[in-house]
């Protein structure tokens, strides 16, 4: 019998074992996790294969640490991004559990470099932005990189590894919930873990699960906005007079003709495009690395648009962008801009031809209108000219454009402001794979939220 039962070691979980083994020493807390131990999570398309193998557990997103763990790791240090949580209490809360959070990395290791705190030091740039309708979010960010990432969350496991029951390579198959009450999990083995409370951090890998295993047990579910978009690359020099004073830059607008949010995601300066796989669904991503450099700057542009009743499967319409990539090049597709604008299909000769270099080589080039709805298509088309104006080259004919990024944290439960489910008693959602959160320092945040709520009572 535990007092508290963790599903997934994401930040969002994590965060919840640190904080109740501080506020309750003697209490018994078991975490679950998919994946492997920090130190043995592998991704074989990282170490040198070609083609990304589609393994039954993606090394890359499953294991100590989350689909976070080989991300550059950025902590943004503001609550106007990266989740939630304003929903669930007030700004000045979320702040001070994001500066509670922070002094948390910095004590198992982060960098003490901060980017984009003087406001000043950029106002070129937001003004810039301003005349090209684009909004710029101040929000500055502490850079791990990935190889300082790895070392904090190695850091975090070996600090909580005698003090809490950490269970690897076992998935959850089902919550026991009896009377609207949950008494603990069932594991894929059968075993049976029994607990007071338990906190569900699945990650976005487990967005999917959580979802029917929610409403298989009749909890109502809150769409949130479905994010599809595509991984720019493109030469760094054309982002540098940016990326040199913010690293990073949250960059919103509204697109002309549908009038739909589009959003930059995840920068990576000098970094590199990667291929993820949900559950035999592969999608794009971007990391950078503190040391490793290439020639070339990536980040994501998503379309977020709510969609009305009876659309109910915000998750399920993200896997099925996807796989329409999937299925016309066995992986993750790849275009040039110009041959986008041109309405042709990308070729292996005019990409070799490009400036650009891909830095993801096992993409093949196709034709990303064959794929993503054309609203979403025009609003991305609108953004790069958008970006354009600010950063010249980022509507070159040379740009990559990879599909499909998507991201799954689309549908939340309803909770209370403790982030404790509504119908459900002792049942708490948190982190991305809830929908509570989009990013690694928020989902912290939640973690550290609902440990302080459970251990109070």
């Amino acid at each position: 019998m535990y007092n508290v039962a963790i599903v997934g070691a994401g930040p969002a979980g994590i965060f919840t074992a640190l904080e109740i083994i501080r506020l309750k020493p003697d209490w018994k807390i078991i975490l679950i996790e998919k994946g492997a131990k920090i130190e043995k999570r592998v991704c074989l398309l990282r170490n040198g294969k070609k083609t990304c193998p589609s393994c039954k557990i993606c090394g890359l997103l499953c294991g100590w640490g989350g689909a976070g763990a080989f991300s550059d790791g950025k902590l943004t240090l503001t609550p106007d991004v990266g989740g939630h949580l304003v929903d669930y209490m007030s700004f000045q809360d979320v702040e001070n559990l994001i500066h509670y959070c922070d002094d948390i990395y910095l004590e198992h290791g982060a960098t003490e470099v901060v980017w984009g705190k003087n406001r000043e030091e950029f106002a070129d740039i937001e003004r810039a932005a301003t005349l090209a309708e684009l909004k710029l979010v101040h929000s500055p960010v502490r850079h791990l990189g990935t190889e300082r990432s790895l070392h904090v969350l190695k850091h975090m496991q070996d600090f909580l590894q005698d003090k809490i029951k950490i269970v690897n390579n076992k998935t959850v198959d089902k919550l026991n919930i009896k009377e609207g009450t949950i008494n603990g999990v069932t594991l894929n083995d059968g075993e049976i873990i029994n607990a007071d409370y338990v906190v569900v951090a699945p990650g976005r890998e487990g967005a999917d699960w959580l979802s029917k295993e929610l409403i298989k047990n009749g909890v109502a579910l809150v769409n949130n906005a479905v994010d599809v978009g595509v991984r720019v690359e493109l030469p760094a020099p054309v982002m540098e007079p940016i990326t040199s004073r913010l690293y990073e830059s949250k960059l919103i607008y509204y697109s002309p003709t549908f009038g739909d949010e589009v959003r930059t995601f995840c920068m990576n300066p000098n970094g590199e495009v990667v291929s993820e796989n949900y559950n035999g669904i592969q999608t794009v991503n971007g990391h950078s690395y503190a040391d490793k450099k290439t020639q070339n700057t990536n980040f994501a542009l998503l379309v977020s648009k709510k969609f009305t009743e009876p659309f109910k499967e915000p998750i399920t319409y993200g896997q099925h962008v996807a796989s329409l990539a999937n299925m016309l090049s066995g992986g993750i597709l790849v275009q040039r801009f110009g041959d986008l604008l041109d309405g042709k299909r990308s070729t292996e000769e005019r990409i070799k031809e490009s400036i650009i270099k891909p830095t993801l080589e096992c993409a093949t080039p196709g034709d990303l209108s064959l794929v993503l709805p054309y609203r979403q298509l025009l609003s991305i088309i609108e953004m790069l000219y958008a970006l354009d104006k600010i950063a010249p080259g980022v509507a070159s004919r040379y740009t990559l454009l990879y599909g499909v990024e998507v991201k799954f944290y689309s549908a939340r439960p309803k909770l209370s402001n403790e982030l404790e489910s509504k119908e459900i008693k002792n049942l708490f959602a948190i982190g991305d794979g809830a929908g509570v959160t989009r990013g690694l320092m928020q989902a912290s945040a939640s973690g550290v939220h609902c440990a302080r709520v459970i251990a109070s009572r």
